[in-house]
């Protein structure tokens, strides 16, 4: 019988933007008030991400200024199996966190919209953030076990899989949003232990670890 990739995995760790929450809407809202549309911005937005460079300077691309709008996270924004897969996870006996690059008050938006795991942090809280080691060693003390023993998800390869990897953790590439939809083309994403097309298939996945089906 072959070993599972997640048999000694004690704690699962999921990003936000793209993972748990559609981030659609905040960038239509961003477009609107930078007077440009959604399908410019979303063009823009993606060639940036074909060829490696920061999604902040999509407002440079444009010629325009990033408008000044907290657009923030509300139930409707979330994944429609976000809610059940960390509840599922959870009483499946995993220690689950949420921790992403995230503004002050993510962690407030995020509970009033349902999540409760273990522990949540973002990036301005903790004052680093993803690809640093620094946030994942963040990310392995708070959940206090050792780096091998979590399991990280996320749905880019620059920000999430490789230096969670180079952090010591399993990793789980989620191909949605559009990050992932790119980058999951690239022969690095065959380095994540797991590529998955939702938190239902995740959820069923890390099950096997635990119902011996592996």
């Amino acid at each position: 019988m072959r070993t599972h990739p997640f048999t000694d995995v004690r704690s699962i760790v999921f990003d936000v933007g793209e993972t748990l929450v559609d981030e659609t809407r905040m960038w239509s809202e961003l477009a609107a008030a930078a007077g440009v549309t959604s399908f410019t911005l979303m063009a823009a937005l993606g060639s940036l991400i074909e060829r490696g460079g920061d999604h902040r300077e999509v407002w440079r691309l444009l010629g325009v200024e990033r408008p000044v709008l907290d657009v923030q996270i509300d139930t409707v924004d979330l994944y429609p199996d976000a809610l059940a897969c960390l509840a599922g996870l959870r009483d499946a006996g995993f220690l689950i966190g949420v921790a992403g690059n995230q503004p002050e008050g993510v962690e407030v938006q995020l509970r009033t919209a349902g999540f409760a795991p273990d522990f949540m942090a973002s990036s301005a809280a903790w004052g680093v953030s993803k690809p640093s080691s620094a946030f994942f060693a963040r990310v392995t003390l708070a959940a206090g076990v050792p780096a091998s023993a979590i399991l990280y998800v996320g749905d880019r390869l620059d920000n999430d899989v490789l230096p969670a990897r180079a952090a010591g953790m399993r990793t789980a590439l989620i191909r949605r949003g559009p990050w992932a939809v790119i980058q999951s083309r690239c022969p690095e994403a065959a380095l994540a232990d797991v590529t998955v097309d939702s938190l239902d298939e995740l959820q069923r996945a890390v099950g096997l670890s635990r119902t011996g089906l592996c």
